[in-house]
């Protein structure tokens, strides 16, 4: 086309700009280019995280309620479906299952409480005659400190407390101000699980209609493997929490420090959160040995501590986890450190369930989009994986 009064066509201009930018993108490096193009998309990855994790940590007076809700229900919803198989009307399974796991929690709790008052007055003789040791080593042992150093020390310490009384104070009341709070948590708690366990399929069909109609079928799939994962880790927790609970406490008992029950209980407890739960139990097992019992009780305990998380992670969690559930060890730490910055020690408790139940559901939608959701019985972790009521593998338990 030829050039009039001076002036470019247009199309040309707009092809020489084209031009002009594939010029200028191929002058920059490959990796930069592949660099600059996963780092922006990260970058909205980490952005939509952090504000779901905002919202959530603000909402924790409902969000928190509904997550132990959910994490129950994975626990109770395979009793009340063999209760329903047994021709019991669900209602009926739905109350005897909630009336069961809560005699168990009460009847736990009862024996801790009780254990703990029996044992208190033989602690507290315990603790004295370490306080004395204690005492005895740091005027005679390699610090040498004096009567009136010791004297010194303990009124630095009595001056800290009564410094911090206000304080203290405060949070006292602060903490009886949210029992009320904590009360209607567990309301919400319970009011949530009995609708999930009665109408779980009704509420996750509800919740489906939000669906665009062209991706419902593998968001349904994604949604029944992220429950039967978290099934698959409910189970699993608890076995190895059994597990650690018996050894310790059995080796705790044996070697002769008081508190093995309750002792026990927090070590059961400790399992539910991974890794870190372990520790602070275990360390709080070897310390009250160490004062009870001496040195060498401590050291005992310490050896049967470590014996038995050597077992949980190499034999127990490989075994009941399996593909499914597993998550790497940096990933559980990370998620624990973010729940605890979130919603405090429930957010830490909370946290890797939903890594494991978001791990099986993106790779649901990412590996398998055409799987048919009525092949999928999310009660039944193993089957769940492949859609087609066989088991994945064997060796991996139910």
């Amino acid at each position: 086309m030829a050039v009039q009064d001076g002036h470019v066509p247009a199309r040309r201009i707009a092809g020489g700009n084209r031009q002009h930018r594939r010029d200028a993108a191929g002058a920059v490096p490959w990796p930069l280019r592949v660099a600059a193009a996963t780092g922006w998309r990260f970058l909205v990855v980490l952005v939509m995280v952090g504000a779901i994790a905002w919202v959530l940590g603000h909402l924790a007076t409902v969000t928190v309620p509904i997550g132990i809700a959910l994490l129950l229900s994975a626990l109770f919803a395979p009793l009340v479906d063999r209760l329903v198989r047994w021709h019991v009307p669900r209602a009926l399974a739905t109350i005897l299952a909630i009336i069961v796991g809560f005699a168990v929690l009460g009847g736990v709790l009862t024996l801790v409480i009780t254990t703990v008052a029996a044992s208190l007055p033989q602690l507290q003789n315990q603790l004295a005659a370490s306080l004395a040791n204690i005492n005895d080593w740091l005027r005679n042992g390699p610090l040498h400190l004096s009567h009136a150093q010791l004297q010194q020390l303990l009124d630095n310490a009595v001056k800290a407390v009564q410094g911090n009384t206000s304080e203290l104070t405060g949070r006292v009341l602060s903490t009886a101000a949210t029992v009320g709070g904590v009360l209607t948590e567990i309301l919400l708690t319970l009011f949530v699980l009995i609708f999930f366990l009665y109408s779980g399929s009704q509420v996750w069909s509800f919740l489906l209609r939000i669906v665009p109609a062209a991706s419902r079928e593998s968001v349904d799939v994604a949604g029944r493997r992220g429950f039967a994962s978290l099934v698959s880790y409910v189970r699993a927790t608890v076995a190895v929490a059994c597990v650690d609970a018996i050894c310790i406490g059995i080796g705790i008992w044996l070697v002769g420090v008081p508190l093995a029950v309750p002792l026990a209980a927090l070590i059961f407890i400790g399992a539910f959160v991974p890794i870190i739960g372990a520790v602070i139990a275990g360390a709080v097992a070897v310390l009250v040995a160490l004062v009870a019992n001496g040195f060498l009780a401590a050291i005992i305990v310490l050896a049967v501590v470590i014996a038995v998380m050597q077992l949980e992670s190499h034999v127990l969690q490989p075994f009941l986890l399996g593909r499914a559930v597993r998550l790497h060890p940096l990933a559980v730490v990370v998620g624990i450190a973010l729940g605890l910055e979130i919603a405090g020690v429930v957010g830490a408790l909370l946290v890797v369930p939903i890594l494991a139940v978001a791990k099986s559901a993106i790779g649901s939608l990412l590996h398998d989009p055409r799987l048919d959701p009525g092949g999928i019985d999310p009660l039944r972790p193993r089957s769940a994986r492949t859609g087609t009521g066989q088991p994945e593998e064997k060796g991996e338990p139910e």
